[in-house]
Formats: structure tokens, C-alpha cells, sequence
């Protein structure tokens, strides 16, 4: 069933999710730090024949990688994202219609008066409502950044008519990322030890506005080819993508360990105002695919989806024996064993969906990841991805290896690889 793709292979492991300088018009806008990278797309994208007549959907479209790519080679697209940050991004980075020229000069008057506000000295130091600041990393931004952000925040919401609006956003978003925050990423997200007492905001901002009208300049001529994202969960895809429009898919869902992207994108979430409230961030979990055992409740039913498939039960119950053996206790490691069901339970209920969008013929491509995150009990990713699929009646066609990534966990180095199916129709 193994099958690796040559020209994904021939680009060193160390480099297989690097933005090369040709591909980083719009995908640098705002792009997670593992992001699958663009040529992937593009492999798959001729592999499967896909053309301009073709639809393809990325499910799980993130930080918009499979979206943009298609936009640039002339394929329609559509992409599913539960998470309100990386789907809005995903959003703004395939709408390319904005003059370039207009949104520099639109920036440009928009930061003068941010300026000039905060040169003025007369404004209070702002500061987050105590229930939205507790939602922050703690010292994940200090005191007069978040001040100046907000001060500029406030004037782009004086303009949110402008055509220019969402593009801002995004560029502060980054900013907030890149620049302003006190983030590191590695690829975990965490807060620098040295924080910063300042830092430029107006011009950070700046700085990206001017990087997008360089790629909006770049991509003339192709901002007519149709991109739609919506913020919804691929569980639920019925009533959004028609009967029978998808020829292909490419994608990467969340794997199954203990990365919480809420997490990761706590910072620009929270100033943008994608989350007010410990409600609001628990509504937002609710949404996603189970993958961590920080989005995981006790009225959870995905795991009915595999109970059928005793591998997947065998490796829940070695979990769960490991974490006795070991004396684990705490209530994130008790729920290891069953995260693990609810996501593949999760990944069969999107699979089974996701059939009655597919044209006879279909090809779809699902980049995912051995992992060990749980007490260290290998979970083969991509086989058990792809005996599911079987279950449903998709074919497989390959498994290929994408790259390999150093463990942490079992110093180990683990199989990144590409689930190929087909869809007989």
C-alpha cells in the first residue's frame, strides 16, 4: 500500500514545511508555524488531475495552505475551519480583490491617527475587561502593547466599512504573533522569558499591510478564481458543500495528541474579539474535532462511530494500562484512552459525511502523523485513517511518506505521511 512521492522526497526532512521565497505571496500573511507547505498541495493537485473545472475542499483548511495554493494554480476551492481565527484568516488570504495602492494609502491615514492619539499622551493606559484578559497567556502581551493595539484596534473598527477592513485585521493579527507579543513557538506555544516593555505596533502593522499589497500586486489576474471558507465543523458538512460537487481533497486534520490550537491562537484570538469569555472559548472546543484532552466533554458520543474497529479499542485500553502502571492520575491523563476513540470516532463520522459530496472517482489526500503522545503507545495514524476508510467504501490508493520529525516524547524519529484515497462512487 506504500507509495512515496519523488518529488516531495527529493526536498530535505528538515525543510518539508518551509515557505520558499516563490511561494510566499498571500501564505505569509498569517500562516500556523507547522503548516503543511505549498508545494504538497501542488503535488496532489497535478496527481489528481485537477483542473479548472474541478472543485477540491480542504475540510480542515486552517491557515487556508490547500485554499490559496488552489487559487494560485486556477482550481475552485472550498474550506471548512471550526476555529473563528485560522477560518478567518484562511478567508481574507484567498480574497485578493482589494487595489494595492488603496490599501497602503487607507493603512497609511489609518495609522497617522493612531499616532497621533497616542503622542498625545491623554489617554488612560487600555487594558483587556478582567474575564477577557484571563483568557490570555499570562504575560503573553505586556501593558503598553496591548494599549497601543487596542488604540489601533479602535480606529480600525471606525473604518469597518472599508474595503481594506479584514485585510488590517489579519496584518495585525500577525503582528500580534510576529512582533508584538511576548509568544514563542517551539512548535508548542509558550512566553518568552525576556518580555518586552515596547514595542512598535503602528509600524509591525504597517510593515504587513505593505507585504500584503506587494502579493496583491503579484496575483493579479488571478483573484476571480472562486475560494468560499466557512467557519463550521466538518463533522456537519451537509447542508454547505451540494451532492456530488467535490472531485478532490486535500487536507490535514488535527492529529491525535495533546496540541490544543485554542491555545496556540489564544493571543490574536482574544484582541480581535474571536473569544470574549471562558463560555464563549468552551463553545469554540465544543466545535472542533476531539484531538486533545483539553477539548473533550463528558456528553462526547464520537467514539460510537468506531466500535467496530478493535485496534482502536486494543490501543485505547494499552493507554489506559500504561497510565495505571505508571501511577498517572491527573484528570487530562485519565481521559488519554478515550480521546483517542473520540478522534478516530470523529475522523469516521467527517469520512462517512464527507461521501455524499464526493463525485464518482474522487481522490483525496489527508496529511497526518504517527504519533506517541499519550504515555508513549505508538498510534499509527494514517493505517488506522486508512482501514476506516475501507470500512466506508473508499479505496485506498497509498500511504506516502510525507517526512519524518524528531519525537520529544520517545526521541524517536515518526512518520508524517499522506493517506491517498480514492472514491468509487
Amino acid at each position: 500500500m506504500t507509495q512515496v512521492a519523488p518529488q516531495l522526497n527529493d526536498i530535505a526532512n528538515g525543510s518539508k514545511n518551509r515557505l520558499f521565497p516563490k511561494d510566499e505571496a498571500a501564505h505569509r500573511w498569517y500562516r500556523f508555524v507547522l503548516s503543511f507547505p505549498p508545494q504538497l498541495v501542488r503535488e496532489y493537485i497535478d496527481r489528481f488531475h485537477l483542473t479548472r473545472k474541478s472543485l477540491v475542499l480542504d475540510p480542515f483548511c486552517g491557515t487556508g495552505t490547500t485554499l490559496v495554493e488552489a487559487k494560485k494554480q486556477g482550481v475552485r476551492s472550498v474550506g471548512l475551519e471550526a476555529h473563528p481565527m485560522p477560518a478567518f484568516a484562511s478567508g481574507v488570504k484567498t480574497e485578493w480583490s482589494p487595489d494595492p495602492r488603496g490599501l497602503l494609502e487607507h493603512a497609511g491615514r489609518v495609522a497617522a491617527k493612531v499616532e497621533k492619539r497616542l503622542a498625545s499622551g491623554t489617554e488612560t493606559l487600555r487594558s483587556l475587561p478582567p474575564e477577557t484578559d484571563k483568557l490570555l497567556l499570562k504575560g503573553s502581551i505586556g501593558p503598553l502593547p496591548l494599549h497601543k493595539t487596542l488604540a489601533l484596534l479602535d480606529e480600525l473598527r471606525g473604518e469597518a466599512s472599508s474595503l481594506y477592513y479584514k485585510h488590517e485585521r489579519l496584518s495585525l493579527a500577525n503582528a500580534l504573533v510576529q512582533d508584538i507579543g511576548n509568544l514563542h513557538f517551539g512548535p508548542e506555544v509558550g512566553v518568552s522569558k525576556k518580555k518586552k516593555d515596547d514595542a512598535p505596533v503602528v509600524a509591525s502593522w504597517l510593515s504587513n499591510v505593505r507585504t500584503m499589497a506587494e502579493d496583491l500586486e503579484e496575483l493579479r489576474g488571478k483573484e476571480h478564481v472562486p475560494s468560499t471558507v466557512w467557519c463550521h465543523d466538518s463533522r456537519h458538512m451537509l447542508e454547505l458543500i451540494p451532492d456530488g460537487s467535490v472531485d478532490g481533497v486535500i487536507t490535514s486534520p488535527p492529529y491525535p495528541n495533546e496540541k490544543d490550537y485554542t491555545r496556540t491562537t489564544r493571543l490574536e484570538s482574544v484582541i480581535l474579539g474571536l473569544i470574549h469569555d471562558r463560555k464563549g472559548l468552551r463553545r469554540l472546543k465544543q466545535g472542533l474535532l476531539r484531538s486533545n484532552t483539553r477539548n473533550v466533554y463528558k456528553d462526547d458520543r464520537d467514539d460510537r462511530w468506531i466500535g467496530g474497529f478493535p485496534k482502536i479499542k486494543k490501543i485505547a485500553e494499552q493507554i489506559e494500562r500504561r497510565r495505571i502502571a505508571l501511577g498517572k492520575t491527573s484528570g487530562f491523563e485519565r481521559l488519554y484512552a478515550r480521546v483517542t476513540k473520540l478522534y478516530f470516532g470523529g475522523m469516521a463520522q467527517h469520512l462517512s459525511v464527507l461521501r455524499r459530496a464526493l463525485r464518482p472517482g474522487a481522490r483525496l489526500a489527508y496529511v497526518v502523523g504517527d504519533q506517541a503522545s499519550f504515555l508513549r503507545v505508538m498510534i499509527r495514524t494514517g493505517q488506522l485513517l486508512g482501514e476506516i476508510a475501507e470500512s466506508l467504501g473508499y479505496e485506498v490508493e497509498a500511504l506516502d511518506l510525507f517526512r519524518t520529525r524528531f519525537s520529544t516524547t520517545t526521541k524517536e524519529q515518526l512518520r508524517e505521511e499522506v493517506l491517498v484515497l480514492r472514491w468509487p462512487g
